[in-house]
């Protein structure tokens, strides 16, 4: 890996377009590297993960909103369109990357990269199916696009912050889905570098959507920033330009929306030729919950087992656990967001409420995508009691740990402090979830398989999910045709079991 230096220039000053990060981005995206196998092994584990989640999430309502929007799009004329998750219908392909992308991320159930940003890196995947069955793409391509996306997150998650200007993390999603478009479909360095620039340039957008009483619209920012890139990439190979330099100009996204003028980031990037590997240091979820959640959520289930006393709100005088300043600030007690403790609050508030997700985890020993959400379950007195004594701090050492670059020190856990009603003390921790490549139960290929049959029973016929299952490991054999078929399908009845709603379209 080497390291390239963004900093903002003013307009006199000049930058040889060489010299931007987009254009930098655009090489990686157009640089020819062979798929190493443990690499092209993972992204299949990501395809089946991804259909996972949106096979349990085909009735919630955004799912459901998001896929009536795309079914009142037919195919363009410039190829067959995209297929809509749960159908055999095709929509116009952005509109397929839309209503896919929602599905994929209305759970908050799939993969995850941490670092001096957040990110799903998962979210590049719908996009990229979409548009390979609009333009025929083979399996090969669609898995080296894959592959360029995650890269292109990962190293601007390493390097660049947003939330602490309070930008969304999608604005590095919509790059890296132009990025691993121009590889899947050969553009030129060129043509991926005005696409680069638009989709970052349309995608910026405030961390509103993650605070406080969160919305619907949670599921829908990545879908939102994945179509932006296409439509950018459509553009682009149209002949447009784009903003320049998007990141380090004069009123570039650095200067006006992040560090400002005096910012430097150091961004690792792939030499050429070097294998692009950064998929292999993401992880995926076993919970449906907030990433830092997940290891809270093991630590929770192993207290359940381990001291059943603490099952009861009336044993328990306080839990104040010690972590991140992430987990502490995003998602905890020093968010300050009163919807947190809110027994009334969303779904999507819930599942960003740590406080909460220990409380239930603790009660139940498990975690459940629905059934730990249900509103009656949020409403019990017990659980209530239990959760408005649950709080978090910030740690030092555990801040440290979620920026370390070592993958053998980063950590996204806690410090559990629990303070019984008799004044005895406990105290518990844990370094990362169980499905953790380093944790108690990494997930392997059976892993994202047993994760896709589960959450597809019920909703997919048993010879569907094992279809897919088989097809999506061939994915790199693929030809256009394989690659069509590359989606899960409902039975019939099932999704009309809940009316797509009306609206301009």
């Amino acid at each position: 890996m080497r390291r390239h230096t963004v900093r903002v220039h003013r307009s006199a000053e000049g930058l040889p377009r060489e010299g931007e990060l987009a254009w930098k981005l655009a090489e990686l995206a157009t640089d020819p590297v062979p798929v190493e196998d443990d690499v092209a092994a993972m992204v299949v584990n990501r395809v089946v993960d991804d259909a996972a989640v949106s096979a349990a999430a085909l009735l919630r309502g955004p799912v459901v909103s998001a896929r009536a929007q795309a079914l009142a799009h037919p195919p363009s004329r410039g190829g067959r369109g995209g297929v809509v998750a749960g159908t055999r219908e095709a929509a116009s392909v952005e509109w397929a990357a839309w209503a896919n992308g929602v599905a994929v991320r209305e759970l908050d159930f799939h993969d995850t990269f941490l670092a001096a940003e957040y990110s799903h890196p998962g979210d590049n995947v719908p996009a990229l199916v979409a548009v390979a069955q609009h333009a025929g793409c083979d399996g090969a391509a669609l898995l080296r696009g894959i592959v360029t996306a995650y890269e292109v997150q990962v190293d601007l998650v390493r390097a660049i912050s947003l939330h602490r200007h309070k930008i969304d993390h999608v604005a590095h999603l919509g790059p890296s889905v132009a990025a691993g478009l121009g590889t899947m479909l050969g553009l030129s360095t060129e043509v991926v570098h005005q696409a680069i620039g638009q989709a970052l340039h349309t995608t910026t957008a405030t961390r509103q959507s993650r605070k406080g009483a969160i919305s619907t619209w949670k599921a829908h920012a990545p879908a939102f920033a994945a179509k932006a890139a296409v439509e950018a990439v459509d553009r682009a190979v149209r002949g447009q330009t784009s903003p320049a330099p998007i990141y380090e100009g004069e009123d570039g996204v650095i200067a006006r929306l992040l560090d400002g003028p005096d910012a430097v980031y150091e961004v690792p990037l792939p030499e050429a030729g070097e294998p692009r590997r950064a998929i292999l240091g993401t992880y995926t979820k076993e919970h449906s919950a907030e990433y830092q959640a997940q290891a809270l959520i093991d630590l929770a289930r192993r207290l359940h087992r381990e001291h059943p006393e603490l099952r009861e709100a009336a044993n328990v005088a306080s839990v104040v656990l010690h972590t991140s300043h992430h987990t502490h600030t995003v998602i905890g007690s020093g968010a300050n967001d009163p919807q947190k403790y809110d027994p009334t609050a969303s779904r999507e508030t819930l599942d960003h409420s740590v406080p909460y997700v220990f409380a239930v985890a603790l009660q139940d020993g498990t975690w459940h995508h629905e059934h730990s959400y249900d509103p009656a379950r949020a409403a019990r007195p017990d659980t209530v009691a239990l959760w408005r004594r649950v709080s978090t701090v910030e740690d030092p050492e555990w801040t440290a740990r979620y920026h370390a670059d070592d993958p053998a020190r980063k950590a996204f856990g806690a410090r559990a402090v629990i303070t019984r009603t008799d004044g005895s003390t406990l105290v518990d921790e844990i370094a990362v979830a169980d499905a953790h490549p380093l944790g108690a139960r990494p997930f392997g290929r059976e892993e994202y398989l047993a994760k896709f049959r589960t959450l597809a029973a019920g909703v997919l016929d048993d010879a569907e999910v094992e279809r897919f299952a088989g097809l999506a490991q061939r994915l790199p054999e693929l030809d256009a045709a394989g690659v069509r078929e590359l989606g899960i399908v409902a039975p019939p009845g099932y999704l009309e079991a809940v009316p797509l709603p009306g609206g301009l379209f």
